[in-house]
């Protein structure tokens, strides 16, 4: 009997033992996974349409100062360079664009709400961080359908096909369920919609990266002006944000997620409040609020809209290939930052350079080439003209006979590149 004893409890013993095993390699995957997941990076982006600066700056804004309190607030600017190559139309359209893109109008090519012609070598941060991570989720909650269709370019061959995996839009063109009227009161309805779902969305799946869209405020100024019309559009919107606000805290407390909210307009208003487009101080200032606690010195010296781009791609981790980043026109306003505001000009055969130097004891890189064929979807050939001290924050290169139609000049840093470009024309054709 002892014999068969034996046997059946030296069985029972290892049986416990594997049990007791497999829980503990459980609880270890299990704790693994839970890990894995904690502080994982997501990035939300809201336009609010048409919101002057100094209306955001008046109007009582509850929301948008809870946001701000945990990270910051700061004037900005859209239209690029006054008078150069780069100058781009303060309308909607292409500062969504300028937004999804970090390149002004004359790369993205988008000179109107009109959509013509967008050049798509100049990828939007979805299709980055698709290419990067094609594991990544992406969804899009608009009160305007062609910034799916058109803008980011989704299902198109020109794309790569990208699709969102999730998309909330197109009910603007619903007259049955949304009857036009003057009032543009539908327009408000669906941004209700638009935001409750978005809301709703991010609670319960939690995408990488979203962009939120809402219009009402915008048809407030084209309608009323400077007006309480405008002001209650403003505070409408700012309800709006309170409910992503919301659902973004949720996912952080109960999920230690890391999240990034950047609200902000595409363009400000001329001084009756009715009209944009143009070059004015009122257009072009812009504003920017975010939760983020990781904001540079950059961020306080008017930022601009290409420069949201690199800051959310900043937050994400996410690796901008080389011939990619050194064609974006941004500078990351979180994390790490040496230089930014690149210029340069052709002077007595050499290339002139300034920037502005944002820390101290870096090093840089300058890159010139004389092709432009990243602009049809080719590579251009760029050579290294040589090291500088970013504290001096000039230098002068020889172009040892080189001509060229175009320079684009490169200030290669350790956190980003600075890209400008010096042409024989003074204005850019348009190609849409």
């Amino acid at each position: 009997m002892k014999i068969m004893v034996k046997p059946l409890l030296f069985k029972s013993i290892e049986i416990e033992k594997m049990k007791k095993l497999i829980v503990l390699c459980f609880m270890g995957i299990w704790s693994h996974q839970g890990f894995a997941q904690e502080n994982e990076k997501k990035v939300l982006f809201v336009i609010l349409d048409g919101i002057p600066a100094d209306v955001v700056d008046s109007v009582s804004t509850p929301n948008i100062d809870k946001v701000i309190a945990e990270g910051g607030f700061t004037l900005a600017s859209m239209g690029g360079e006054v008078g150069g190559y780069s100058e781009t139309p303060t309308i909607s359209a292409v500062g969504y664009n300028s937004l999804l893109t970090g390149v002004w109008a004359n790369k993205h090519n988008v000179w109107g709400n009109s959509i013509k012609n967008p050049n798509y070598n100049y990828w939007t941060i979805f299709r980055l961080l698709r290419a990067s991570d094609p594991s990544k989720k992406m969804a899009i909650f608009s009160t305007w359908l062609d910034n799916r269709t058109k803008l980011v370019g989704a299902n198109l061959p020109q794309t790569n096909h990208f699709a969102f995996d999730y998309f909330f839009d197109g009910m603007e063109v619903d007259t049955l369920n949304f009857p036009h009227g003057e009032d543009r009161l539908y327009i408000h309805q669906i941004d209700e919609l638009v935001s409750k779902e978005a809301a709703s969305y991010i609670r319960k799946e939690a995408p990488d990266l979203s962009w939120m869209y809402l219009e009402y405020s915008d048809d407030m100024g084209h309608n009323f002006g400077n007006s309480p019309q405008m002001t209650d559009g403003v505070q409408k919107a700012d309800l709006q944000i309170g409910r992503v606000w919301e659902a973004i805290q949720f996912r952080e407390k109960n999920f230690k997620e890391d999240w990034l909210l950047i609200i902000t307009t595409d363009h400000g208003r001329e001084a009756d409040g009715f009209g944009h487009g143009g070059q004015s101080e009122r257009e072009r200032t812009i504003w920017i609020a975010t939760n983020s606690k990781m904001t540079n010195s950059y961020f306080d010296q008017i930022p601009e809209m290409v420069d949201i781009l690199p800051s959310m791609a900043a937050h994400l981790g996410l690796k901008i290939p080389k011939k990619r980043a050194m064609e974006l026109d941004g500078t990351p306003f979180i994390g790490p930052v040496q230089a930014t505001g690149l210029k340069a000009k052709q002077l007595q055969g050499k290339l002139e350079l300034q920037w502005k130097s944002l820390s101290q004891g870096h090093k840089g890189r300058i890159w010139v080439s004389t092709t432009n064929n990243f602009r049809t979807g080719g590579l251009d050939n760029y050579w290294l003209f040589g090291e500088v001290e970013l504290d001096d924050e000039n230098a002068s290169i020889a172009l040892q006979g080189i001509q060229s139609e175009i320079y684009k000049v490169v200030l290669e840093t350790d956190s980003n590149y600075l890209n400008y470009w010096v042409m024989k024309s003074s204005g850019f054709q348009k190609n849409d």
